[in-house]
Order: C-alpha cells, then structure tokens, then sequence
C-alpha cells in the first residue's frame, strides 16, 4: 500500500530535498507539497461546498475583501481545517504518519498555511 501512496504522488520538479535545512522543511516538500498537489482538486471542490453551505457569495468580494475573508475564515474555522488537513493526512504511509506524529504541530501549521495560499491564490487568480 505504501508503494501504491508514492506512485500517486506528482514528482515536483522545482523541489531539492539536499537544500532542506530542517527535518520538517524535508517533510514538507518530500511529503506535504506532492500529497497537495495531488488532492488540489478535491481541496478546492471541499472548499467551495463549504462556501456555498455556508452561503457566502465570495464573487461578490473584491480582491482585499476574499483576503480578509480568507485570513479570518482560516484562523477561526477549525472545522474546515480539520476537514482539509484531513485530505492530506489520509495519504500519508504508515510511516509517513509515525513521523508526522513526532512533529505534528509544525507540520499541522505548514499543511494550514499551504492550503490557505493554495485556495486564496486559486480564488484570486479565477477573478483576474
């Protein structure tokens, strides 16, 4: 099943795992930044079924005002981060989670903050 986990993964070109500095920098962009790019979709498909149950009509936002939106929705909504990071922590490998598990708060705010600019990139990005 472990093999099956990293075959699925896109390779990432612009990644260089001998520049890490840190044990988490190396987990992020070994495990992290590939599992997200792979679920970017279904990120963003759970994101805007969030918007829309939650009947928030984002395209009527200007630019400053999704980025507030955004910024405060991230910082107070652990429902919808739990649901997200969920995406992700899914696809870890058995081993992949016991180390996330040793590290789990710094890698917790790396998975949050690589969702949130993912998301506010791609919603800003569609109105331009």
């Amino acid at each position: 099943m472990s093999d099956l986990k990293h075959k699925l993964r896109p390779q990432i070109p612009s990644i260089n795992l001998e520049t890490c500095s840190s044990e988490v920098e190396l987990f992020q962009n070994k495990v992290l930044r590939p599992i997200i790019k792979l679920q970017h979709e279904l990120i963003m498909c759970c994101f805007s079924n969030f918007i829309a149950q939650n009947k928030v009509l984002l395209n009527e936002y200007n630019e400053e005002k999704k980025k507030i939106y955004l910024q405060k929705l991230f910082k107070t909504n652990t429902v919808l981060k739990t649901e997200l990071r969920s995406l992700i922590i899914g696809l870890f490998t058995l081993e992949e989670y016991k180390h996330f598990l040793s590290i789990k708060p710094m890698v917790i705010k790396r998975i949050n903050t690589i969702i949130q600019n993912r998301i506010t990139s791609n919603l800003l990005k569609v109105e331009q």
